[in-house]
């Protein structure tokens, strides 16, 4: 299937969509493919152990999701 075509059935199926929900996360996507933002950045190591102590913290404290959490708000 070419490109253009696949992209006319993706179009037709998202004006077919009812979830507000999946059409929510497809218009993120979008945002996210058309942005600056993909580019990656570095950090130095000083904040990379930042983020490690910080995150390391929040899971002693409670404050994290387990993977079946965000399966389920992804699926």
């Amino acid at each position: 299937m070419s490109l253009e075509a696949r992209k006319i059935k993706f179009v037709q199926d998202f004006l077919n969509l009812q979830n507000e929900d999946v059409v929510s996360r497809l218009e993120k996507v979008l945002a996210y493919e058309t942005s600056d933002k993909r580019v990656l950045t570095t950090m130095t190591q000083e904040e990379f152990h930042k983020r490690i102590d910080q995150s390391e913290k929040d899971f002693e404290n409670g404050r994290f999701k387990t993977s079946a959490e965000l399966l389920v708000k992804y699926e």
